[in-house]
Parts: structure tokens; sequence; C-alpha cells
């Protein structure tokens, strides 16, 4: 009897995530149609809100040319209005100074249809969210409404905190549990999807939240109370400012992308010039991505190291006689540095920050003097190099690469770094990159 191959840990992770997202809004919908929908007018504006949200999202288009690995933490909400308006009707008590009656099964029913309902464009599209970010969006609107309508329809809360300042400030520490509880969510799914480590990716979506995430909370609160007050009118009118900031997020993504694509493309000219091997860069850079993240460093820091990583072989433009197949990691130390500090007066040029500049022309320093993402990209690219990547030489040469590193981390290849490389290499990799299992 063949016995099946046990599932990973990660996927078992992403799968319970999911699951439990599912069986919520399974459930929440049999609920809703069992006992009828209350106020039927709240649910559609509410899921209006929503469903124009879903609609204005400001995912970027696939196909970009740039690596995947560096990208941003994903605790950037692409769909701040319709994230405020579920937050908003799970923190819904009154509205127009009457109680309401809907729960929580009816706020995860209408914040999933409404949600299904604007992605139906995005999905015909191919640029639709991911099952992730849709499950997150059920469990924490769910968390949400649970902490609050059954609460609230008790009578506790405005029994101890009334309608003022006391009752504004629940509700704020509501949508910061709430954000908590998405931050987890979402580093525990990318935790499981690509094996980094979690301290770094939870730390990355709480420093997100403090971005669009806290004007997503402050809608939402101003939402709830706002509609208490002045019933569904002040919906349109609150909304407002909260898309003319997703407006302006949008501008600043499509100028990230240009920005990315710039640099993609002046990577490539080492290749068109035949400088370096085809996909060399963009395997330096994919892997140097994984590393760094294995080691904890930040969205922002990885954005540097994945830029520099880039355009890290660009000072071979400026030489009279090109590098035999572009591996300068077999070159002199001396030649080296010449070579690394022309790259960094090119990427000067360019306009690129100053940081990425700096990582370029030091990445042919001895490791205990430089700086931690030029010693990932001096290993990685060395790696790179001595193993033949992308011209088919086999397991046996990465694995005579992974020990010439190893044998170098008296003076060139930061020991961590390199372990480190060798873990990431034993997970698969990064896309496009040779691997092979270390021994």
């Amino acid at each position: 009897m063949r016995l099946r191959p046990r599932p990973r840990p990660g996927a078992v992770t992403v799968g319970a995530v999911r699951g439990a997202a599912l069986l919520l809004g399974l459930a929440c919908f049999g609920s809703t149609l069992w006992h009828g929908l209350d106020e039927p007018g709240n649910a559609l504006a509410f899921g209006t809100l929503i469903a124009l949200g879903e609609l204005a999202r400001w995912d970027a288009a696939p196909g970009t040319g740039t690596p995947p690995a560096a990208e941003e933490p994903r605790g950037s909400e692409p769909a701040p209005l319709a994230a405020a308006g579920a937050l908003a009707y799970a923190l819904l008590g009154t509205s127009a100074g009457a109680p309401t009656t809907h729960g929580v099964p009816q706020t995860v029913a209408v914040v999933v249809a409404a949600g299904l309902a604007g992605i139906v464009p995005h999905v015909a599209r191919g640029r639709g969210p991911g099952p992730d970010h849709l499950a997150r969006r059920v469990l924490t609107v769910g968390f949400a409404a649970l902490c609050f309508q059954p609460l609230y329809n008790a009578g506790v809360v405005t029994e101890h905190l009334g309608q003022g300042p006391a009752y504004a400030l629940f509700l704020v520490l509501l949508l910061v549990l709430t954000a908590l509880c998405d931050a987890v969510l979402a580093a525990l799914l990318l935790r499981a999807r690509t094996g980094f480590p979690y301290g770094p990716l939870l730390r990355d979506e709480l420093r997100a939240f403090l971005g669009i995430g806290s004007a997503v909370c402050a809608t939402g609160t101003v939402m709830a109370l706002g509609v208490a007050a002045a019933g569904l009118w002040a919906l349109p009118v609150l909304a407002v400012p909260l898309l003319l900031t997703q407006v302006s997020f949008r501008r600043y993504a499509a100028v990230r992308t240009v920005n990315r694509q710039t640099i993609a493309s002046l990577a490539r000219a080492t290749e068109i010039a035949g400088c370096t091997p085809p996909g060399h860069a963009r395997r330096v850079a994919a892997l140097s991505a994984a590393v760094g993240r294995e080691l904890g460093l930040s969205g922002t820091e990885l954005a540097v190291l994945e830029h520099a990583a880039l355009m890290h072989d660009i000072g071979q433009l400026s030489l009279v006689d090109p590098v035999a197949g572009g591996a300068t990691a077999l070159l002199p130390a001396e030649e080296q540095r010449r070579i690394a500090l022309l790259g960094g007066e090119v990427v000067r040029m360019t306009g690129v920050p100053e940081a990425v500049a700096v990582v370029v022309e030091r990445q042919a320093d001895p490791y205990r003097e430089q700086p931690l993402p030029a010693r990932i990209v001096r290993a990685v690219n060395a790696y790179d190099d001595l193993a033949g990547a992308g011209t088919g030489e086999g397991a046996a040469a990465a694995l005579g690469a992974l020990e010439r590193l190893r044998l170098g981390t008296a003076r060139d290849y930061h020991p961590d770094v390199v372990e480190c490389l060798a873990r990431v290499l034993a997970r698969g990799g990064a896309a496009g990159v040779t691997s092979a299992v270390p021994g």
C-alpha cells in the first residue's frame, strides 16, 4: 500500500485559516437566510458602500516585470473604503438614534456578499484579491462583530459607557484589536507560504497599520458614530476623506511601480550588453530578498536590498574589457572593489536612493566592514556565479558553490549569511534560482 505524502505544515495552516473563514461565511449566510434580513435599509446602504470600495481597490496589475520576493508588507489595505465600511457595520449599535438588531451573522453575511459583488470585475480581469485576503476579511469582521454586537444588544455597553467619549474610545479600542487580529493572520499566512521568520513579518504588518490601517480604523469609528447620530445620510459624507486618501495611495503605488520597472530595466542593461548571463540580476535579487526576509529585514530594508541586488553588476558597463561570463566573484579583490565603486557612481547618476548606491559600492568590502544588505548581495552574487545558475549545471555545482562560500567565511562572506542562504536553498530557494539541499 502506497503512503500518501504528509502535507507541509504551511499548507495545513493556510488550509485551516481558509477553512475557518469558509465555515464562518457559510454559517452566517445560512443563519441570515433562515431568520431573514433585519433592517434591510442599513444592510443595503453598508453593502453598497462595501461593494463600491471593492470596485475602487488599487491592486497593481500583474506582470510588472519586477521580482516579487521583496514586495511591500501585505498590511497595506488595497480596499480601505470597503474595509472601513465593513468595520463600521460590525460596530453599528444605533442608526439615527434607533437601536439596531442585525447581529453577528447578518454582519458577516452582508460584508461577504457585498465584497464578492465588488470584486467580480477585478476577478474577470485577472486582478482580484487572493483567497487569503478574503479569508482575513471574513475572520476580522467576524471578530469585530463578535466583540461588539452581543455586548451592545445586551445593553452592557450603553449601561456602563453611555453614548459619550467613553463609547467612542471603546469603538476605537475594538478596531485596534481587530487590526491586530488581521496583522496576526496576515503574518501567519505569509509565514506559512514562505517559511520566513514570523517576528519580522508581524512587525512589518504592524508597521503598515500605522499608515492606511490607522485611517481605516478612524474612518470606521467615525462612520459608526455618524450613522448612530445622523442616520445613513452620514455614510457618503464620511466616505469622501478616505476615498481621497485611496486615490493618493493609488498614485503613490503607480509611482513606485514605475520606479521599480525603471530599476529592472537598468539592471537588464548589463545582460543586453553581454556583461552578465541572462537572468543573473533577477536571480540575485529574488534570492537576496529571500535571505533578507530570513534574517529579519523590514519592508523598507528589503526594498533597498532588492534594488541594490538588481543593479549590483551595473559597474561592468564602465569596463573596457568585459568580465568573462560576468562572474565578478572569480576576480581578484582589488578588481571587484573597483567594479563596485564604478557601480555605485552609476547608481547615483540614476537618481536611485543613496542607500542603494552604498550597498552596490560596498558589496566587495570585507564582510566585517559591510552593512548587512551588502553582505547578502555579495554572498548571493558569488553563489549564482559559482553555481552557474541558469546554465543547467545541476545540484552538484550548487553544492560546490555553497562549500566554496563556507570556505570563504574567514574574510569574504559572513557565516550567518552563508548559512541562511543554505537554509533558503534547502527550502527551494526563490523563483528562478538554482537550488539544492546543502550538505
